[in-house]
């Protein structure tokens, strides 16, 4: 059972955009594999009614409802429904905790672009422009914006942060789910793991009762791209440790409107509202294109 009731509970929340569920193991993604043992790792299929696109499983995810009710159907947010669905990191702000959205490369989460933001409200909002449009350019806004979340993370140590990475999605459809793929969600599990370090760096950090998630959004084909229901592109995946989470048992997360009733349920209930709108809405075309076209406007990126 997870923790409710008031508490100085902290949640930290890292998004890997477009990690497919059979890359993960100790080889590839030691740090993100581990939970399997600290905590929980269990695929999450994507619904039927829910596009395999970053776009509309992000906001279920963030929201915990699906697409009939935040209205993202696809990568350009515009005429969403978020005012009536919020996210969990908007929730938390507006119960007054401290918390952070750091976000790698892609706008509509993080910025006013595409329709977003998706994250409406943010104690610190970190947003990392890729500087670049190239495989190269989004791996450097995923360090710099692991970077500046580690710092934010020992330092400050928020009730509730949201950590994206961006790079593996964009690798997957430059060059498919090969080497460079593997290399690049390697890189992502190290970061990961840094973000874990940092937390732990803190000296209170035993005291805090922390719970990290670790989700990705979709999966890819082996020629990279993603907009069907194939088992490697409709099955993503959550990762969960923290107290009251029982280690090496079965993964509670089966579908992705649980993600955010989860989050809310390890922060703790503030005021009495704070699961609310995530746990009532509990019941309710791309291709691999090469690297030439890592972002575009009508989906505002590939993936």
């Amino acid at each position: 059972m997870l923790p409710s009731g008031p508490t100085l509970r902290h949640v930290l929340v890292i998004g890997v955009d477009g990690v497919r569920f059979d890359l993960l193991g100790p080889a590839v993604t030691p740090v993100i594999w581990g939970f399997g043992r600290d905590g929980f790792l269990g695929p999450v299929p994507i619904d039927e009614t829910t596009p395999t696109w970053s776009g509309p499983c992000w906001a279920t995810i963030a929201t915990g409802c699906g697409v009939d009710g935040h209205g993202i159907t696809g990568n350009d947010l515009t005429g969403h429904r978020l005012a009536d669905h919020p996210d969990f990191v908007t929730l938390a702000t507006r119960a007054g905790l401290p918390t952070l959205l750091a976000v790698s490369g892609w706008p509509p989460l993080a910025v006013a672009e595409d329709g977003g933001p998706l994250f409406a409200e943010a104690a610190r909002r970190e947003f990392v422009p890729v500087a670049e449009v190239s495989l190269e350019g989004w791996d450097a806004a995923d360090e710099a914006t692991t970077a500046r979340a580690a710092g934010i993370l020992a330092e400050e140590g928020p009730r509730l942060s949201f950590v994206y990475l961006g790079a593996v999605d964009i690798t997957g459809h430059a060059v498919g789910a090969g080497a460079a793929y593997r290399a690049a969600a390697r890189a992502a599990d190290e970061r990961v793991g840094r973000l874990l370090a940092a937390v732990r760096s803190r000296p209170e950090s035993a005291q805090e009762g922390w719970t990290t998630v670790v989700v990705t959004d979709h999966g890819h084909l082996d020629r990279g791209g993603h907009d069907g229901r194939e088992p490697e592109v409709a099955t993503a995946w959550a990762a969960a440790a923290g107290p009251g989470i029982r280690p090496g048992g079965p993964s509670p997360v089966t579908r992705q409107v649980q993600i955010a009733p989860l989050v809310l349920a390890a922060l703790g209930d503030i005021g009495g509202s704070l699961r609310g709108t995530a746990e009532a809405e509990d019941h309710a075309g791309e291709d691999g294109e090469g690297g030439q076209a890592l972002k575009r406007r009508d989906g505002a990126r590939t993936g």
